[in-house]
């Protein structure tokens, strides 16, 4: 049989096929139980994990750190204990507490979650990988996690941690993003049967801790004495790559309108598309392969009644990376009367208000970027 990548493939071992992988569960489950990760959305080893929990924490964990989403997860608690207060939460205040975190349309995907299981399934999520998928906002991933922490159903779970943990074990000569059939196949092989959510902690802490993407600290590593990658001498190398093409780059502009009173000019972006939802300094369209703007460009319709004269440029500009491009905005700013009365579908926002907002990163960025003019 062949491999994606054309290779021939190894055969998949199997738990019961050989003493080293079917002691592999049961190292990592040792190694868990002296040196598991304290983390807010973890129970006590003897306490039945909180399902709501479990998928609060997994759905903001995607592309996003740990030390990140400890403060995100208990400000949520705090606001919303429970899965069905969170349903009944208004869709801006959801919005509001996710800004920063990225990826917003995890946001809007988990407030629809919420209202299905309040509404469709009495606040009780379900138990089952198949279930959880029908859910929004839960794919592969998050669906096999739920159901192995929340649950104690035996799922493969893999994130970036455990499939380079996976990749440096077997040593995947494949690029990951080409052998992920393969690499699921492996890691069903070393999932033990009992305890399968403390298994999957294990294999995401040791990646987090130990097998790390540089400098893997494999003299700690409970697999060292099997792992194929140690073997090579290289394990750093696994995964391996391809070459990553060039991220494309957008640019625009930023129109930061403050009256005298202290107020700034926002809007709040179409609820679907990039950053849906939120809240925005207002701008121009962002262009591929368009020259950075140096000089107020025209306005956009929504704020024709400005004189755009008005308008300086502050020196520089900002850069923001998204997933799929890196978008240049050059931020012009400008004061108007306080009589001045907002356009249709913009607001006035006391500047030291604009913590309410849900701003996303890249507004914050714009932000403190056209304070620079004021201190200039």
């Amino acid at each position: 049989m062949l491999t994606p990548d054309g290779d021939k493939a190894k055969p998949a071992p199997s738990l019961d096929s050989t003493p080293l992988e079917a002691s592999f569960g049961d190292l990592m489950l040792a190694w868990y139980d002296r040196h598991r990760r304290d983390l807010p959305w973890r129970t006590a080893p003897d306490l039945k994990p909180d399902p709501y929990a479990v998928w609060l924490s997994e759905i903001m964990l995607q592309q996003t750190g740990v030390v990140t989403v400890e403060r995100y997860f208990s400000a949520f608690l705090t606001s919303w204990p429970t899965v069905t207060a969170l349903a009944s939460a208004p869709p801006d205040a959801v919005m509001r507490a996710w800004a920063g975190l990225g990826y917003y349309q995890r946001a809007r995907n988990l407030h629809a979650c919420a209202q299905v299981v309040a509404l469709d399934h009495g606040g009780q999520f379900p138990q089952t990988e198949a279930q959880l998928r029908r859910l929004p906002g839960i794919g592969a991933y998050a669906s096999a996690a739920i159901a192995a922490i929340a649950f104690d159903q035996r799922a493969v779970v893999i994130d970036g941690n455990v499939e380079r943990v996976i990749c440096r074990f077997f040593s995947v000569e494949a690029p990951a993003e080409k052998a992920k059939p393969r690499i699921r196949l492996l890691a069903d092989s070393v999932t033990p049967n009992s305890r399968p959510g403390d298994f999957a902690q294990a294999m995401m802490d040791l990646g987090a801790t130990i097998c790390t993407p540089r400098r893997p600290a494999c003299s700690r590593c409970p697999l060292q004495e099997t792992c194929q990658g140690v073997k090579t001498g290289a394990p750093e190398s696994f995964p391996r790559k391809s070459p990553k093409p060039d991220r494309p780059v957008r640019s625009g502009a930023l129109f930061y309108i403050r009256r005298p009173d202290g107020s700034v000019l926002v809007r709040t972006r179409p609820a679907k598309g990039l950053l849906g939802a939120m809240t925005e300094i207002p701008g121009t369209e962002w262009l591929p392969s368009a020259p950075i703007p140096r000089r107020c460009p025209p306005l956009p319709a929504a704020l024709a009644e400005f004189d755009r004269r008005a308008f300086r440029a502050v020196p520089g500009e900002v850069r923001h990376v998204f997933t799929h491009f890196t978008v240049l905005l050059t931020v012009f700013v400008a004061s108007v009367a306080d009589a001045m009365t907002a356009p249709a579908g913009c607001r006035w926002v006391a500047e030291d208000r604009l913590g309410d907002e849900a701003l996303p990163t890249l507004m914050w960025k714009a932000i403190a970027h056209a304070h620079k003019a004021a201190t200039a």
